[in-house]
């Protein structure tokens, strides 16, 4: 999005994190990339989610820049105090309009504060941006006032080029002979893999070359679902890459798949459905949050309950039909709705709309 508003004519800086969460809050291994920063880019790593000190320094620092807009994304409840805090401060500039691309109003998974912790953040915002309906209805349970726009989540065309099959399944060390479903990313309960595993424990799957890629770092218990997969006899059938999975392998694991399977128990939207658009793979998502507005059912993939049987029935359906041939070539279509220079343009009309 910064390079897509840099390619627009517009100076743009990037603020992260010195510290995101602390790490008694983190469930993960690290919360750092070794990837190299992106080129051309200004980013200055300068706000701590946990030190008031440091939001009013940093809102004051932002402030005394002048910018004509502030965009600022939001996920979590928990990061409310120091945005709501460092967009106070900005404000007092009475020149930067501020702008939240909303991934999640409501949280996932929900705890104690959530609601004031939000309240605080939206007050200082000016607009709002919703990448679903789903997200779009909910915000208004926060302001049903100040202007908003609906526009869908861009492609992350930035992991890595489309290779075949048999090069990406060489570089992960997999057999060329099998049907290989993936699950990827972040495993948090929500995202509903014990569902994936409970379906795949279908005979039907045993002894036909059918395995399943599960990439992505345990945010949840991973006894959980070790158990289960040692309760179904599962071993042997299934890829676990257990870790943080860097942007520079994305493509191996979407490039090795034939289909991304989203078992999500609730969802607002999800940035690997864009993944997979970008490498051009079908999808079977669940019916729930805004996922079946980004996978039009039967056209790019197919929208099912979140029920064990549901998403075996759509596997089966996906490799035993005709289906997947046709499915490639409308995902070469719908992707083109899925574009940064949308996304940007609707953030620059959005601004206008602003008093």
């Amino acid at each position: 999005m910064a390079k897509e508003f840099q390619n627009h004519g517009h100076e743009v800086v990037l603020y992260t994190f010195s510290l995101q969460y602390p790490n008694f809050l983190f469930p993960g291994k690290t919360q750092y990339s070794e990837d190299s920063a992106p080129k051309d880019l200004k980013i200055q790593r300068s706000i701590s989610s946990v030190n008031p000190i440091n939001w009013l320094s940093q809102g004051n620092k932002i402030k005394k820049e002048n910018y004509d807009l502030i965009i600022i994304r939001f996920w979590l409840p928990f990061m409310g105090p120091a945005f709501g805090t460092i967009l106070r401060q900005i404000k007092k500039d009475k020149k930067s309009k501020i702008i939240a691309l909303i991934d999640n109003i409501i949280p996932h998974e929900s705890r104690i504060g959530d609601k004031p912790f939000t309240k605080y953040f939206v007050k200082p915002v000016d607009g709002f941006v919703a990448m679903t309906q789903f997200v779009l209805d909910e915000i208004s349970l926060f302001d049903a006032v100040k202007p908003r726009i609906l526009t869908p989540h861009p492609i992350f065309d930035n992991f890595g080029e489309i290779e075949s099959r048999e090069i990406a399944l060489e570089k992960l060390g997999l057999p060329k002979d099998n049907k290989y479903m993936m699950f990827f990313g972040f495993i948090r309960d929500y995202k509903g893999l014990d569902i994936l595993l409970e379906a795949f424990s279908d005979s039907q799957f045993r002894d036909s070359g059918y395995k399943l890629i599960i990439a992505g770092e345990y945010y949840a218990k991973k006894e959980k679902y070790q158990n289960l997969i040692s309760k179904f006899n599962l071993a042997e059938d299934i890829y676990q890459f257990d870790g943080f999975i860097a942007d520079s392998e994305v493509a191996n694991y979407f490039n090795a798949c034939d289909i991304l399977v989203q078992p999500y128990k609730t969802a607002t939207q999800s940035g690997v459905t864009q993944i997979a658009y970008h490498f051009n793979k079908p999808m079977i998502v669940t019916n729930v949050g805004g996922l079946s507005e980004m996978c039009p059912d039967g056209k790019v993939g197919y929208v099912v309950d979140p029920t064990p049987q549901a998403i075996r029935d759509a596997i089966f359906k996906f490799y035993n039909n005709t289906d997947h041939i046709e499915m490639h070539r409308t995902i070469l279509e719908e992707k083109k709705k899925y574009s940064w220079k949308i996304l940007v343009e609707n953030i620059l009309k959005l601004k206008s709309m602003i008093n």
